[in-house]
């Protein structure tokens, strides 16, 4: 191997680690945003899955399954839980009544709005250094690496590397 190829290899070895940390972390801060809400890890990210995708009318099981790249049974057994706790709405879909869409509930916006102060706090803390452009840029190129990352990814799996 080439001394490029080991910096290379060096580099990405590094970068695999660190989003390790960052994942880690990032599940340690989901967990305590849950417990403030009084609800589990997963049912957080199902909320904020629903939150992000919803814009307005309501969002499909099978597409917080996707965004959070769960299976849908998951979703729907957690989301029957949300509803109970009265954290979000399942209606049938207009386009189709054998499909159910979900939107949050006030009393679920109402909880995710009094931890914005916290959330700002946190963004300040973990994004210190960083200015929005830099930030941006971070984002598109994260962007590509988890593309990338997907398709090598499926060669993996099909034999191709």
């Amino acid at each position: 191997m080439t001394e490029k190829h080991e910096q290379l290899d060096r580099a990405v070895k590094d970068f695999i680690w660190s989003i390790v940390e960052i994942h880690v972390q990032i599940e340690e801060i989901h967990k305590s945003w849950a417990q403030l809400l009084g609800i589990s890890e997963p049912q957080w990210l199902v909320l904020m899955a629903i939150d992000e995708l919803d814009e307005g009318r309501g969002v499909s099981g099978i597409a917080v399954a996707n965004k959070l790249r769960i299976h849908p049974a998951f979703v729907t057994n957690q989301t029957k839980k949300l509803e109970t706790m009265e954290y979000l709405v399942r209606a049938p879909s207009p386009d189709d009544a054998r499909f159910l869409e979900m939107s949050l509930t006030q009393k679920a916006r109402a909880e995710i709005a009094k931890l914005s102060v916290k959330r700002q706090g946190l963004n300040s803390t973990m994004f210190e250094g960083l200015d929005e452009a830099s930030v941006d840029y971070l984002n598109k190129r994260l962007a590509l690496i988890a593309r990338n990352s997907r398709l090598a990814s499926q060669k993996l799996s099909i034999g191709a590397l």
